[in-house]
């Protein structure tokens, strides 16, 4: 990330959706799981408004997605990648497969990581996207090994995943 801005709103989106993540893997989790996902959750809200905060302060200093068609560019990923995780989604629910909508969301998630990198220029999100592809291709097997639901393994991995890149985001902005 060549911005400070960058780096603070990397830590708000991906402190926001690690709670979102953390939130959606206490579907029917083990009970034991429930404290620790809450703080979670808690934990990557935090990491966000701090990230919001500091992307507020430094918004005048510049962004990867100022740089000529880069906008239209990053439009046109998260648009493919919202058709395919919900026309995925659909298909599951339709085909009676709801407990890998959370593992199908995932991997679309991971995937989309690196077509992203260029505009926003990031190279922190070719290991996330590894990390969240392997999340999506364990999540299920896991789960079904240990009597789980797929959005509880798949909840958890893809949580700590976000809220790693969040906080390394967060730091790097406090220390640019």
């Amino acid at each position: 990330m060549n911005y400070t801005r960058d780096a603070a709103m990397t830590a708000l989106i991906f402190g926001f959706f690690a709670s979102a993540w953390f939130g959606w893997a206490q579907e029917a989790p083990p009970a034991a799981w429930k404290k620790r996902l809450g703080i979670a959750g808690g934990v990557s809200m935090l990491v966000s408004v701090i990230g919001g905060i500091l992307a507020w302060q430094h918004w005048s200093a510049g962004s990867a997605l100022s740089e000529p068609g880069a906008m239209r560019r990053y439009g046109i990923i998260v648009g493919i990648e919202l058709v395919a995780a919900v026309g995925g989604a659909l298909v599951l629910g339709l085909r009676g497969k709801r407990e890998l909508i959370a593992p199908w969301v995932c991997l679309v998630v991971g995937v989309h990581f690196i077509p992203l990198a260029g505009p926003l220029q990031s190279p922190i999100l070719f290991p996330l996207a590894v990390a969240m592809t392997l999340v999506a291709a364990g999540a299920t097997p896991l789960a079904r090994r240990h009597g789980l639901p797929p959005s509880a393994t798949t909840g958890v991995g893809a949580g700590v995943c976000l809220l790693a890149c969040a906080l390394a985001a967060l730091v790097y902005a406090f220390t640019r």
